[in-house]
């Protein structure tokens, strides 16, 4: 969400997108240890693990990268152990703010968030205290390019999917958590290429607020999303809308 035009020469780019790229790698790591923690190594049996070894190999992650993940999940090699982690909070206009991530020291975890929370016009709530506003859904976006509505539609459907839309330039499959992973494998049968896919957790109903307070939520969920600690942050905060008036600005 960051703005790329604001960067002004190469260096400055190549510095910022090497430094994410690092940063993305951390967090891919992470979920992968984390995957073969809870679910064993083997991808063919563990579908979280498949995932996320997918995302490493999107990412171009060496494999021998991904190994070294998998086993410190497994205890086959000695490494940190991370938990997973969830926080909640409000930013600027009340809107709401759910942060997954995981960690090895909850303590530094939960000041860091608290510290970007308090200087970006939010404040940490406490649990449960916005989740009830999210329900958990898989995402599977797939470009509109070259494809036809009825037919992305009625193979979603087939396949499992729990509702399908347009919007934009993507197809949007949504699913139960539970037919995520099955779903994601039916298509690809099919020769689908999503270009990409989650577990989210989908707001019930969206907040409208102006350019100048919905710039703060942005700003907050940057932040958010810079902490190796946190891996996805979701918000109520109508995109949408506030994409409307600053094209009718």
């Amino acid at each position: 969400m960051a703005g790329h035009s604001k960067w002004k020469t190469i260096k400055r780019k190549k510095a910022v997108t090497d430094s994410r790229r690092a940063s993305s790698w951390t967090k891919l790591i992470r979920e992968i240890t984390v995957a073969a923690k809870a679910g064993g190594g083997d991808p063919g049996a563990n579908a979280r693990l498949r995932k996320a070894i997918d995302d490493a190999k999107a990412a171009n992650m060496p494999g021998e990268n991904i190994e070294r993940a998998i086993k410190k999940g497994t205890g086959e090699l000695e490494g940190v152990s991370y938990d997973e982690v969830t926080y909640e909070g409000y930013g600027a206009g009340g809107t709401a703010i759910l942060i997954e991530g995981s960690t090895d020291n909850p303590n530094r975890t939960v000041a860091d968030i608290r510290h970007a929370f308090s200087r970006n016009h939010g404040n940490l709530g406490t649990s449960n205290s916005v989740s009830w506003m999210f329900e958990k859904k898989g995402q599977i976006l797939i470009p509109v390019a070259g494809l036809t509505e009825d037919k992305v539609m009625e193979d979603a459907l087939d396949a499992g999917a729990s509702d399908f839309e347009v919007d934009g330039e993507y197809f949007v499959v949504s699913t139960e958590p539970t037919a995520f992973h099955a779903v994601i494998d039916a298509l690809a049968e099919r020769k689908y290429v999503p270009e990409s896919s989650e577990l989210a957790m989908v707001p019930k109903n969206l907040v409208k607020l102006d350019a100048t307070e919905a710039q703060k939520v942005l700003k907050l969920i940057d932040v958010l999303e810079e902490l190796d600690d946190v891996s996805k942050v979701f918000t109520n905060l109508d995109l949408d809308a506030l994409e409307l008036e600053e094209a009718g600005a």
